[in-house]
């Protein structure tokens, strides 16, 4: 059976100013860290989320008074909550890129966005198994469960296993069930 080709959609964002990851606190992975607790809500920083809108003003602080300095135009789009101030979020997408979003604005919902063109999805999570579907880079797929080095993914009507450095929107040693 030939594996379906799962196409992917413009991935587009008004980049209005950049902002460099080490001014919106991206944290290196190579010393352990301690579980941080958001202070507004109590949940794990940083942690995975996703876009709930079409179009989402990401901010330089956190209020409305605060200029836009990004707009996101990918619905489903995984964000990394990286601080919280009230009812707002500071967020960063896959290249450490973001600002201040209303909270009202994200889902709790898992998504990935592939970065792998041509991601295989296996039936089964085995590099040897035999491949449902093919995903090319900028697909967002919705998050199943995790292993240490698999995750189920769930695109375009198909499901399967892909390994984990193929896609973003996962800590590399996060095990959902």
């Amino acid at each position: 059976m030939r594996p379906i080709r799962i196409l992917a959609k413009v991935l587009t964002l008004a980049l209005l100013l950049a902002i460099p990851a080490a001014q919106l606190g991206a944290q290196s992975t190579d010393e352990p860290t301690q579980v941080r607790l958001g202070p507004e809500t109590n949940l794990p920083l940083p942690r995975f989320v996703s876009l709930k809108t079409a179009e989402t003003n990401v901010r330089r602080g956190p209020s409305l008074t605060h200029r836009i300095d990004w707009v996101f135009v990918r619905r489903g789009l995984p964000m990394q909550v990286i601080a919280e101030f009230g009812h707002w979020r500071r967020v960063i997408d896959q290249q450490g890129e973001g600002g201040w979003v209303h909270y009202s604005l994200l889902s709790g919902e898992r998504t990935v966005l592939v970065m792998q063109d041509l991601l295989a999805l296996h039936s089964r999570p085995d590099p040897d198994a035999p491949d449902v579907a093919l995903l090319e880079a900028g697909v967002i797929a919705y998050l199943g469960s995790c292993s240490i080095d698999w995750c189920q993914l769930n695109a375009g009507g198909y499901r399967g296993w892909a390994e984990k450095t193929g896609f973003w929107g996962v800590d590399p040693g996060e095990i959902r069930e």
